[in-house]
């Protein structure tokens, strides 16, 4: 669970800026929940502002927790996006989160610059009090006093390149995984980018056969026939069908030893995928669609139930940008409630997202889809830099229509329409419509 995420000099966010997700209002905390964080949080502004740079900044440092070792073999100094304005590029960029990993708090942050990191640490909070796991001053380390392997951290830090995190090295060592493996995992593991697939074919596959082998368990994926139920698409239900292809390899027309051997390879291989089929009502009875053939907003919601399959049943963090681009906002006001309710989200996962669907900020049957201090803007000012901000800032009353305030501009975050280009255009076509009609009266009088 991620309890606060800072970050500074990425992309159009050039001082710090902070994403505060613990609650602050208790009453308007999901009933019979004790969670340390809201369980939902949505970022909306205008186009341009910097909504999806918060979601890359994130994304980035996900990216470096996992991948940083691989810069150590390339050799090649740390690739970042900075603020490019009137910041030098030997200022360097931060990024720091504060997580709640199985009953424990941690807080992890690093700095880097374009050629190494310049600094990082790991704090832990197990009985609330501070605990050291280690810190790191460009190639100098401390290991905390009282971490019960110091001398393998010692070890994986005597390895560590320039430009590589301490953390990724750390978690692939033998030796002292056990204290950095829980901050690790969640950024591998538990923080999930995307909610319609973005990783490619490849993610989907992996997710039918899951979803195969847990329907031959008798295993119920539940999520995926209440969002396809609910979306009132007349799809009665579904069924994964197994299917075996026979691939041919490319066959050479050269001649030649090797055009020898590639004959006597197999002609043919055999390959087992997995496709789902989605049961339609139609006029003569019911028929299956390919989950393929169907629309992109069919799709989208399969590949948000398969997510949400697995966030119920091990709790984690998915972040979205620009939920609701595929989506009736009714449904995406359904995925919000789904990670409200503690019955459907017994693991308190979360979920962060950006939007433009300002519906999202008023009421579905009579209860606020999000609560006030659920709701954040972002807005960039004339220098081209990004704030965030959150709507408790404005101390608003349960009771207020929040929609109508926001796009009243009374929270800001809203486009400021210029109309002189559509006023032109306008007198510009009276103008032409007035030179036609005198002409054709002047033709008409000759």
């Amino acid at each position: 669970m991620l309890l606060n995420f800072r970050a500074a000099n990425h992309r159009s966010i050039r001082d710090e800026l902070e994403w505060q997700l613990q609650p602050v209002y208790e009453g308007d905390r999901p009933p019979g929940t004790t969670w340390e964080a809201v369980p939902v949080a949505g970022v909306f502004g205008s186009n341009a502002a910097g909504k999806s740079n918060v979601v890359d900044a994130l994304r980035y440092m996900a990216e470096m927790v996992t991948r940083s070792h691989l810069l150590a073999e390339d050799g090649e100094g740390v690739s970042r996006q900075p603020f490019l304005s009137d910041i030098r590029e030997s200022d360097s960029s931060w990024y720091v989160a504060d997580l709640l990993v199985r009953g424990v708090r941690y807080v992890y942050g690093f700095e880097v610059d374009d050629e190494h990191v310049v600094g990082e640490w790991l704090y832990a909070y197990p009985e609330g009090r501070k605990r050291v796991i280690f810190e790191r001053n460009g190639d100098d380390f401390r290991v905390g006093s009282s971490q019960d392997r110091p001398k393998e951290l010692h070890t994986v830090a005597d390895v560590t390149a320039p430009n590589a995190l301490f953390l990724s090295m750390a978690a692939r060592s033998k030796t002292a995984t056990d204290v950095v493996t829980p901050v690790y995992r969640w950024f591998r593991s538990d923080l999930v980018f995307g909610g319609p697939l973005t990783n490619g074919p490849m993610n989907r596959a992996l997710m039918l056969r899951n979803l195969a082998r847990r329907l031959e368990q008798r295993g119920e994926p539940t999520h995926l026939r209440e969002l396809l139920r609910v979306a009132d698409l007349g799809i009665e239900d579904f069924r994964v069908e197994t299917v075996e292809e026979e691939l041919y390899p490319p066959r050479s027309i050269s001649r030649g030893a090797e055009t020898e051997a590639l004959f006597d390879m197999p002609r043919t291989y055999r390959r087992t995928r997995h496709e789902l089929l989605l049961r339609h009502t139609g006029r003569n009875g019911p028929f299956d669609v390919p989950l393929n053939a169907e629309s992109a907003g069919t799709q989208a919601l399969v590949d948000y139930a398969f997510t949400l399959e697995g966030l119920a049943r091990r709790g984690g963090t998915l972040v979205v940008d620009e939920l609701g681009s595929s989506l009736h906002p009714r449904l995406s006001a359904f995925l919000v409630g789904l990670f409200q309710d503690p019955k459907r989200n017994p693991q308190g996962a979360q979920l962060l997202f950006t939007s433009h669907d300002v519906s999202l900020l008023g009421r579905r049957a009579g209860e606020d889809i999000l609560k006030r201090d659920q709701i954040w803007f972002v807005t960039k000012n004339e220098f081209g830099e990004s704030s965030l901000y959150p709507l408790s800032d404005f101390r608003p009353r349960q009771e207020e229509n929040r929609e109508r305030r926001y796009l009243n501009g009374s929270y800001g975050a809203v486009p400021m329409v210029d109309d002189t280009f559509t006023l032109a255009v306008a007198r510009r076509g009276e103008t032409d419509g007035e030179g036609s009609a005198t002409g054709r009266s002047e033709e008409s009088t000759a």
